[in-house]
């Protein structure tokens, strides 16, 4: 790995994200552009309606909010079909706006009140974003969280990969109020709900997002993302399975997916193929795997690795594997559509 350069970038979160001098401890560091203002209603291919569409006038999207603890967590919902689907689920991400009463019980919009998503254009994969005035008017302390939430909504879709901010027609340099900067375009490198365990250097770091369980009042539970910095590695995939087994920070709230015990034995990747070989300590009483271990350990690897890849998962070295929800694992799955269905 190349010598760390550092650069502080100071989120609302109080997260530093470190960058070296060609590649960024969270991720590459995209290069500064120079773009046209985006002409009123431009929207490229994001415009295509989700190949699994839900009824006849709606279209599933996934988008990001806020739970009742303070994480940015997914969850997908039916919003009426529309050409401009970005930007049409962007507004329903405005607090006090439309897509309030499809959030789960506890959950809360993120875009500031009265925020108008006045035009989005996508060019080679940067979605730049334009919004009005009132997008300023939020708290600091949910500055990153907004970043985050705008993000990690966006490059859900296929054709974009990061995002530029815009505010009446010209872009942000910074945040408007905690001042994040924002000199480079966003991306999912920034990470989502940040950890640094103690013992953990950010010079000496490699961040890996792995993906935990919440419950809210109502009893829906959810996944939720969690970028953790480890110390430094390049087998990002196996990180995230220890990390996976390590289980969440018990102090933030959130409850583990794999069953205690658990041990990894191997951890194979060729090109886009990732193999998983867990011990029979991965079971349950019932000799089958939680339903819930083997999402996370799908979601956390195409996490890291790429939302192309796919995972074999084995136990003692055989793919035949009996989850509790009776979903077949015997041959190598992909990373699902969308996530957290919402249950109206």
């Amino acid at each position: 790995m190349k010598p760390l350069k550092w650069v502080r970038w100071i989120a609302a979160a109080g997260m530093v994200v470190l960058v070296t001098s060609g590649c960024s401890v969270l991720g590459d560091k995209e290069a500064k552009q120079s773009i046209d203002p985006p002409p009123s209603g431009a929207e490229s291919a994001v415009q295509a309606v989700p190949a699994n569409a839900g009824a006849v006038n709606l279209s599933q999207v996934t988008l990001y909010a806020k739970d009742e603890q303070g994480f940015v967590a997914p969850v997908t919902v039916d919003l009426p079909k529309t050409e401009s689907i970005a930007k049409k689920t962007l507004e329903y991400m405005v607090d006090g706006g439309p897509g309030q009463g499809l959030l789960p019980a506890g959950f809360t919009s993120l875009i500031p009140k009265g925020t108008e998503i006045k035009a989005i254009n996508i060019d080679k994969k940067v979605a730049t974003v334009d919004f009005s005035k009132s997008f300023a008017t939020y708290n600091a302390q949910d500055e990153r969280k907004i970043l985050e939430a705008i993000t990690w909504t966006l490059t859900g879709f296929p054709s974009v990969e990061k995002v530029q901010l815009w505010v009446e027609g010209k872009a942000l340099k910074e945040m408007p109020v905690a001042k994040t900067p924002l000199d480079d375009p966003l991306s999912r490198a920034m990470g989502i709900n940040l950890e640094k365990p103690e013992g953990v250097d950010y010079g000496q770091s490699t961040p890996v997002t792995v993906y935990f369980l919440n419950q809210n009042k109502a009893n829906y539970t959810y996944y939720v993302p969690v970028t953790r910095l480890v110390k430094r590695t390049d087998n990002i995939a196996q990180a995230a399975v220890e990390q996976l087994i390590a289980g969440p920070d018990q102090k933030k709230g959130l409850a583990s997916v794999m069953t205690p015990g658990a041990e990894l034995l191997q951890l194979k990747q060729e090109g886009g193929l990732i193999t998983v070989n867990f011990s029979d300590k991965l079971l349950g009483p019932d000799k089958k795997v939680p339903a819930e271990a083997l999402k996370a350990v799908v979601l956390s690897l195409t996490e890291n690795a790429g939302t192309g890849s796919k995972v074999q998962i084995m136990v003692n070295g055989e793919a035949k594997v009996a989850s509790t929800d009776n979903q077949n694992y015997t041959k190598p799955v992909s990373r699902p559509t969308h996530l957290n269905q919402t249950k109206m």
